[in-house]
């Protein structure tokens, strides 16, 4: 603020020799300035990259980079780039609600991420949903199954700050699903009478539910089912129990750091070894073939995915992932984060050279078709693929065995 009794022609002059100046250094250096300065955004990455889960989290982090990595050697709108910010949500060896949120709270704290991948497991999803939502930074994930999530009740108190507003998308199939065909998967099978058993997390007991219905409509018989707790360790007095009802398979609904490859394991300790076991995409991981040894045959499970081997649309995506990560083959859900990045990416194209947050989600919503190693998806009107796919597998000699794929659109 400049005082009234300042004289004005010694303001005016030096308001002329601030714009000659600024004038002869324009002209220097007009040259040496860009008309725009690229700008480097983020993708957050929310993945359990240590633990138990990690044998899954980091091929499925690997598949988001891929696709990142791929982006900008294409090149960006006005010489941007684009970084991978890979936050890890395990807590003491398990993915932890509480971790995922507050990595979310740090995506959006900075203003350069634009969009996040993950989170992998449902429960942690369920306390990330409501801080993307009033923040308006989207949210694809590429594994979380649980069908609360996205839609009813359970999906409108989520986004409880902007219920009209859709910020969280995935590339999976639902548990409504996956227990539904989990459930003809074993009455396939042969299995007339199954004892359920869940780790009573988001994700476990939505898939256990969802199987339990569907095999007794089926005409199945459910001798029981009982939830485990968090970290418990032993599963014999339980599994002594369900040894006295007789069962032809015990379908588990959960993770295997949450107790599924211990369950599986203990089994045969009280005698059940020669009974089959069932699962969903919890127990898909090779750290459950590490904790069970020889006790992993005759597991079966679901995978909310397709087997990407299968896919023709997949063999340019599983070459350069193998080029880029030492011959490794991709794990169930590496397709499914290399989608879910590509679309966030092609959304950020899509907003041009100064992408903001309000475009990126507008333009994630509004996806409808775009091709991707799994296939050509869209987001409904949930923020649920339009392309809804769910792979078989069992487990023979300590090895997984693709069985076959089936397309769930409606």
């Amino acid at each position: 603020m400049f005082s009234s009794q300042r004289r004005p022609h010694v303001f005016t002059r030096a308001v002329t020799m601030s714009v000659a100046l600024g004038v002869a250094l324009s002209s220097s250096l007009s040259a040496a300035i860009p008309a725009f300065a690229a700008t480097t955004y983020k993708i957050g990455i929310d993945l359990p990259t240590s633990g138990a889960d990690a044998t899954n989290g980091i091929p499925t982090r690997n598949g988001a980079v891929l696709a990142i990595e791929e982006a900008n050697a294409k090149g960006l709108p006005g010489g941007n780039k684009l970084e991978a910010d890979s936050l890890d949500d395990t807590v003491q060896g398990v993915h932890d609600p509480a971790q995922g949120a507050q990595n979310i709270k740090t995506f959006i704290a900075d203003p350069t991420v634009l969009g996040v991948v993950g989170p992998f497991n449902s429960n942690v999803a369920k306390a990330e949903i409501p801080l993307t939502n009033d923040a308006g930074l989207p949210q694809i994930s590429p594994s979380n199954t649980n069908t609360g999530l996205t839609k009813g009740d359970d999906a409108k108190t989520l986004r409880s700050s902007h219920p009209d507003t859709i910020a969280f998308f995935r590339v999976c199939t639902t548990d409504d699903r996956q227990g539904a065909a989990g459930a003809q998967f074993a009455r396939k099978l042969g299995f007339k009478k199954v004892f359920v058993i869940d780790d009573n997390e988001t994700y476990g007991k939505g898939l256990a539910d969802v199987f339990e219905a569907d095999f007794a409509k089926l005409g199945g018989t459910v001798l029981g089912h009982e939830h485990i707790t968090k970290n418990q360790q032993d599963f014999k007095a339980l599994l002594t129990k369900v040894k006295s009802l007789g069962p032809d398979a015990i379908f588990f609904g959960g993770t295997t750091s949450s107790g599924g490859g211990l369950v599986r394991k203990q089994m045969a300790d009280v005698g059940l070894g020669s009974v089959a076991y069932i699962g969903g995409d919890g127990i898909s991981d090779e750290e459950f073939i590490k904790q069970t040894g020889s006790a992993a045959d005759n597991s079966y499970y679901t995978v909310a995915a397709p087997e990407t081997s299968k896919l023709a649309s997949a063999k340019t995506f599983i070459a350069a992932y193998k080029k880029r990560f030492n011959g490794q083959e991709p794990g169930p859900y590496s397709a499914n984060a290399y989608a879910a990045a590509q679309i966030i990416i092609a959304a950020i194209v899509k907003a041009g050279a100064n992408p903001t947050r309000p475009e990126v989600l507008k333009n994630v919503a509004a996806t409808s078709s775009i091709d991707t190693p799994i296939g050509t998806i869209g987001f409904d009107k949930n923020g649920d693929t339009t392309a809804p796919i769910l792979s078989f597998y069992a487990i023979k000699g300590g090895k997984p065995e693709f069985v076959n794929q089936i397309n769930l659109k409606s």
